[in-house]
């Protein structure tokens, strides 16, 4: 064998690797994207969550204040009563004086 004749064999070998090796990075970049395709979705996913969850949050933060509102509505309502009974008994009792 010459040595163009090893030369062209070497240089055979040396485009078949890189054949070979261009196939794998291509195998292996087509990996990586469908996993960012991934991410990409799960991310999306994950935000509506959180959106969501922070609806749910501000919901329940306005029905607890709503819910403090009544109670404190509650008890002004007592007090107006209570206040309007000792109203009449003092009324009750001008009358009587009279």
């Amino acid at each position: 064998m010459s040595s163009n004749d090893q030369r062209l064999l070497a240089f055979e070998t040396r485009v078949r690797q890189m054949i070979l090796h261009f196939k794998q990075l291509k195998k292996e970049n087509e990996g990586l994207l469908a996993q960012i395709e991934n991410d990409k979705q799960e991310i999306a996913d994950l935000q509506a969550k959180l959106t969501q969850a922070n609806n749910d949050y501000n919901s329940l933060k306005m029905a607890k204040m709503m819910q403090i509102t009544d109670g404190d509505l509650e008890s002004a309502k007592n007090r107006v009563n209570r206040m309007i009974r000792n109203v009449n008994k003092c009324i009750a009792i001008l009358s009587d004086e009279q």
